[in-house]
Formats: structure tokens, C-alpha cells, sequence
């Protein structure tokens, strides 16, 4: 429990949080939604709350969280299990009331001010301050699957969580943390329970040979000589609602002549990067690019489930071009490219994508996401800040250093509202630097 040496950050405590209510045994299996995502790395956000509270405030604070959090595992009691294999070796969520629950670790950044964070491009400072750094979701089996961290700032409070993302996606992770501040805030329950029957989605029974690859960015990955590590970079790109309805509007300046739809907010944000990024990137004409966007299919399978299905029901959909007809076209092209590929993405693709992948089970990890690729993950639709646990909406809320590569996007609600949109991209530092100046992509002409 000791904090690293000549940290900013010391911890203070570690407890762990049950349902406030036995509920006794339960088992939930993973399906082929989930599977996928144990060798990525546990799921990592960092929200942000400016308060002038006192250290004995904070405590109370604390222990007003952790009897939230106890009430609303109640129903939210997968997160307070483990990952564990049937009889059969198929992966599942287990829980009992023996289990030790959620993680939650107490700590004090004296010096550390919000302002300091939110002024972060990176998330170097972030390691101390969100628990579960580089650690995978397959380790589920053997620690929690929900761990947090609370800091006390000289100025405001952090909350670091990090979500085991073999058994949840982004829509289940803030419904799951939008029902924890309705208690925090006095609800006596919550206004919307989480569907947990995973297998109406999908009840295939998948077993998997577990041998996980090398990590390629480790240190060393057991050859002789450690791998070459690209230097990245990571930045928060902020567009106002203005802006986002300028790259929008451009884009569908010449409507496609076949009829089909205008292109959606997300779509021509997506072009607008994926185009930008390239440009830096100093791609040869020839070379392929590879857009992939993790897409919510609770609405895409038949039947369709709701939205507050607990688990993971998202799919990486993938197309590519080459660099030449991407950056030298209009934006409408790449736009298409990508409206093409989602709405593609309907049930018998999504079945027939489950189907082979059930056939010859295989493991990614998190970087597998195309060659060039610019893959764009959360979304701006995600209620963020208005996660009020009783002392305000937070200041800015990030992604932690954990499942980001070269073309890593996430994309956040701008904290001003309406259409604004931040963008969280990891990049080469070289190509960072270009974009960076790229006045275009600002939207500084």
C-alpha cells in the first residue's frame, strides 16, 4: 500500500466496498461481446472536483461515497466480483458475499492543485493518481474488477476508477457511475437497473486457450533485446460547438448524389481526424490508412436489447483507403467511407462477425486496431459531467495511460456543453507536433 518514492501522492488507506445487502452466490457467463477485451487493460477515467474542503470534510466525503457505492452494488454486484472459468473453461463473472468486493484506496496530493491536471495534455501525472496501471483485464480472476482511488487535492478531490473492461463497456460504465452519484445525492434507489442478462444478446459458449502473446511495449518482451518503443504523445484537442457545427457543415457542403443520409455530427468529426492525423503522419499516397470506431450495437442486434444491457455489446468496426484518396479528396469521401461502414454494421454482420470469431476464437490486444489506424473509442454522448456526487460537477474528466497506441481517440463531452467535443488523441511525438500546428485541423483560419 505504500505510495512510489518522491510521489506527489500518498495513500493514506485501502478498503474495499461490498453490497450493502448479502445477496448470496451468482454467476453471470461472458459472452462473445466480452471475451475479446481480456487482454486489453483495465479501463481507466479520472474525474476531477474542485472543492475547499478540510482534510477531516474529505473523510466525510470518503465514507459518503463508499455507502453509495455499497447501496448501488446492490444491483451493480458483478463489479464487486471476480473473473473466474466453469467446469467447462468458459470465462464468467463470479460473485459471493465472501468476495471482498470493490477496491478503494484513500489518498493525499497536498500540493497538487485541479488547475495542475486540468492544464495535463498527458497523463503522465494521472499514474498516481488512478489505480491498475498496465494491469490486464485477465488479472480480473485474481483481483478486483472495480478498483478506485480518491485524492485529496490542495484544492479539490480526484476519482481515479478503473473498470476490468472484460465485462463492461463505456455506456455500462457511466450508467453504473450516473446511479452512484443518484445515491450519493439521496435517491433511495436508483432510476434505472441494469439489465445483467448477458447471453440474450449472445448465448454461444466460447472456451478459450488463454496463452496471452508478449506485450510488444514492455520493456523487454523475453527476447535477448528489448523492443524499440515508439515515443508518444498524447493531447486534448477542445472544439467548441461552434466549431464542431463548421467541420459538420463542410463536410456536408455536397450531399452524396445516391441518397443517402447526411453525414451525422460523429461522422464528420471522425473524417476531420482521421484526415488531419494522416496529413501529419506524412503517409505515402499508397499507404493504407485503417479507421476503426468501438460501436454501441444494443440497437443493432436483433433482437435489440436496452440501453441499460450491463456488459460489453460493442463491436470495432473497421475500414481502410489509401492515404492518396483520403487526404487528396474532399472530406465527403472519407465521410462516406465511414457512414458505408457503420450503417453495414447492421444484425447479420454483427452475427455473422460473432460466428467466425466463435469458430477460431482469437485474443487482441489493444492495439490491434489497423495499420495507421486512428481508432476512436468512448463518445460525446456519454453524460459525464453530470456525474454530482454531492459537491458539484466535475472540472474535466480524461482517460487514464492505460489502452492507448499510436491513432488512439477518445471522445468526451466539452465541459462548456451543447455540441462541444474534446478529443483525446495519443500519437508519435513527430506527428503530434504537425498536427499540433496544423491550423486547419484547430479550426484557427
Amino acid at each position: 500500500m505504500a505510495s512510489p518514492e518522491n510521489s506527489p501522492v500518498k495513500i493514506t488507506a485501502k478498503t474495499h466496498v461490498k453490497p450493502a445487502k448479502k445477496l448470496g452466490k451468482k454467476e453471470c457467463q461472458l459472452v462473445t461481446f466480452d471475451l475479446p477485451y481480456l487482454a486489453f487493460y483495465y479501463n481507466q477515467k479520472l474525474l476531477l472536483y474542485k472543492t475547499d474542503k478540510t482534510v477531516d470534510e474529505f473523510e466525510e466525503m470518503v465514507m459518503k461515497l463508499k455507502q453509495g457505492l455499497g447501496v448501488v452494488l446492490e444491483e451493480f454486484y458483478q463489479l464487486g466480483g471476480k473473473l473466474g472459468r466453469d467446469e467447462d473453461g468458459v470465462f464468467r463473472v463470479e460473485f459471493d458475499d465472501d468476495m471482498e468486493g470493490v477496491e478503494v484506496v484513500e489518498a493525499i496530493g497536498e500540493d497538487i492543485t485541479v488547475d495542475d491536471l486540468t492544464a495535463e495534455e498527458g497523463t503522465a501525472s494521472f499514474k498516481d493518481l488512478i489505480p491498475y496501471n498496465g494491469i490486464l483485464n485477465l488479472e480480473g480472476q485474481h483481483r478486483p474488477l472495480l478498483a478506485l482511488q480518491l485524492t485529496k487535492l490542495k484544492d479539490g478531490l480526484t476519482m481515479g476508477c478503473a473498470f476490468n473492461h472484460a465485462i463492461l463497456d463505456g455506456s455500462s460504465t457511466w450508467h453504473f457511475m450516473k446511479s452512484w452519484a443518484e445515491i450519493c445525492n439521496g435517491s433511495s434507489s436508483i432510476s434505472v437497473s441494469p439489465f445483467l442478462e448477458r447471453t440474450k444478446a449472445r448465448d454461444t459458449r466460447v472456451k478459450l486457450d488463454l496463452s496471452l502473446p508478449p506485450d510488444p511495449f514492455s520493456e523487454s518482451n523475453g527476447d535477448a533485446k528489448p523492443k524499440l518503443v515508439p515515443q508518444l504523445k498524447e493531447k486534448v484537442f477542445k472544439f467548441s460547438e461552434s466549431a464542431v457545427d463548421k467541420i459538420k457543415s463542410k463536410v456536408n457542403q455536397n450531399p452524396p448524389s445516391d441518397g443517402s443520409k447526411p453525414f451525422s455530427t460523429f461522422q464528420s468529426l471522425a473524417v476531420h481526424i482521421w484526415r488531419h492525423v494522416t496529413h501529419a503522419r506524412e503517409l505515402k499516397p499508397e499507404d493504407y490508412t485503417v479507421f476503426t470506431v468501438f460501436a454501441d450495437c444494443r440497437k443493432r442486434v436483433d433482437p435489440p436489447m436496452p440501453e441499460s444491457y450491463f456488459g460489453n455489446l460493442i463491436q470495432a468496426i473497421f475500414t481502410a483507403t489509401a492515404v492518396g484518396l483520403l487526404t487528396n479528396n474532399p472530406p465527403e469521401f472519407g465521410a462516406a467511407v465511414i457512414q458505408k461502414a457503420i450503417e453495414s454494421h447492421n444484425a447479420k454482420a454483427i452475427d455473422e462477425r460473432n460466428k467466425e470469431w466463435e469458430s477460431a476464437p482469437k485474443i487482441f490486444q489493444f492495439k490491434d486496431a489497423g495499420v495507421n489506424c486512428v481508432a476512436v473509442g468512448s463518445s460525446p454522448r456519454f453524460p459525464v459531467y453530470e456525474m454530482d456526487f454531492g459537491w458539484g460537477k466535475p472540472e474535466s474528466v480524461r482517460s487514464g495511460s492505460n489502452n492507448r497506441f499510436d491513432g488512439m481517440v477518445y471522445l468526451y463531452q466539452g465541459k462548456s456543453g451543447g455540441k462541444s467535443i474534446d478529443v483525446e488523441i495519443t500519437l508519435e511525438g513527430g506527428a503530434m507536433e504537425k498536427l499540433e500546428k496544423d491550423k486547419e485541423f484547430l479550426f484557427q483560419v
